[in-house]
């Protein structure tokens, strides 16, 4: 459930799915924003519910039943009157007009004014997404849960997701590096804990600052297209790549400890994501281990999965097969073949392509450098 948050916790609440999807609703190129656009360029202030009107009908008192197809130019014109307005779930239809909605007087509130505080009640007593259009302040309220979240200016929004669009482009330039560095480790058998950390721990902080955009996107709704091209060409590979690293390093490769590394890992505060010793545990080790001296060695997930056309299912049976990177490697080519799925074609292109991927590895090091 959304509660009001401190400032060190924003991220997460502005992640609540119920919030996602009311910001969906509400986002420009929608028409329930351009009749709220309307309602503010008016200044004649509203009261807007969307929920299933039978399930909150007990807050209603007097008002107009109307049934009828929403249309943001009969949202404008109802808002003249003093009363809430009650779309159905879907925001298709304007059930109700005029209605004074008479939510639970016991229920704490923050608010000072009238149709702000009715609407806090409502949102923590039902289900209900209740907007609150101010009347001389020209500022959008949306309610949730009981959360009030304020909705910000396109150009604001705009803002704040290219500023997160940069700051995105350089964690992704550092997952690249440390990356990098790691294959090239990988190839040479002088992994450690520390190396492995350190990229599973960029993945997770480019992933995290994704979802910050996402969420504005959903924000920007029509305007944010542009945005949106911007981040899926930034996050390629990105998840893959994350998947295939747990795959490749995790104490016991089991699929319940994937899952179970996979959810610690995006559930951990941001400050435990710093602490190279809670991933560790949350990889099957041991938290006071030093990472910076502790070897490890790949299964080869990761580097196969780079390999142009070949099947997850075939990457698992070489992984299963020959147990590690390094004896992929040295695998002749009678053994390659003899994997189910394999065969004579697929194996040169196995060779050929770890042979590719080194020389590109190579390039990319010299290129940092």
């Amino acid at each position: 459930m959304l509660t009001p948050r401190p400032e060190d916790s924003e991220f997460e609440a502005r992640q609540e799915p119920r919030l996602v999807k009311a910001l969906e609703m509400v986002a420009p190129g929608s028409a329930v924003r351009e009749g709220i656009d309307n309602i503010v360029d008016a200044r004649t202030g509203g009261l807007i519910v969307i929920a299933d009107t039978d399930e909150i009908a007990f807050l209603f008192s007097g008002g107009i039943k109307l049934d009828i197809d929403y249309s943001p130019a009969m949202l404008y014109q109802l808002a003249k009157m003093d009363g809430a307005i009650a779309l159905n779930a879907s925001a298709t239809k304007i059930a109700w007009c005029n209605v004074q909605l008479m939510p639970d007087p016991t229920i704490l509130s923050s608010e000072t004014g009238t149709r702000h505080r009715t609407a806090e009640r409502v949102s923590k007593q039902t289900d209900a997404l209740v907007i609150a259009v101010s009347q001389r302040r020209d500022v959008v309220s949306l309610y949730v849960d009981g959360a009030k979240y304020i909705l910000e200016d396109i150009p604001v929004v705009l803002a704040k997701a290219n500023q997160a669009l940069a700051t995105l482009d350089k964690y992704r330039t550092r997952l690249d590096q440390v990356t990098t560095r790691l294959t090239a480790l990988e190839f040479e058998g002088g992994v450690t804990l520390h190396d492995v950390l350190t990229v599973l721990q960029r993945a997770e902080l480019v992933t995290r600052m994704a979802v910050e955009i996402e969420r504005y996107i959903v924000e920007l709704g029509t305007e944010g297209r542009l945005i949106e091209m911007q981040l899926e060409e930034t996050m390629v590979g990105v998840a893959a790549d994350k998947a295939a690293l747990l795959h490749d390093y995790l104490a016991e490769p089991r699929e319940d400890t994937f899952a179970v590394a996979q959810d610690g890992i995006a559930r951990l505060p941001h400050q435990d994501l710093l602490d190279f010793g809670r991933l560790a545990e949350l990889l099957g080790y041991d938290r006071k281990v030093n990472t910076l001296d502790f070897p490890v060695s790949p299964r080869g997930y990761r580097i196969l999965g780079r390999i142009p056309r070949l099947p997850k299912l075939v990457v698992q049976n070489i992984t299963r097969e020959l147990r590690g990177l390094d004896e992929i490697l040295a695998a002749t080519d009678p053994e390659l073949e003899a994997v189910d799925g394999v065969g004579e074609i697929r194996a040169k292109d196995i060779r050929e392509g770890l042979r590719r991927l080194q020389e590109i590895n190579l390039v990319d090091r010299y290129l940092q450098t």
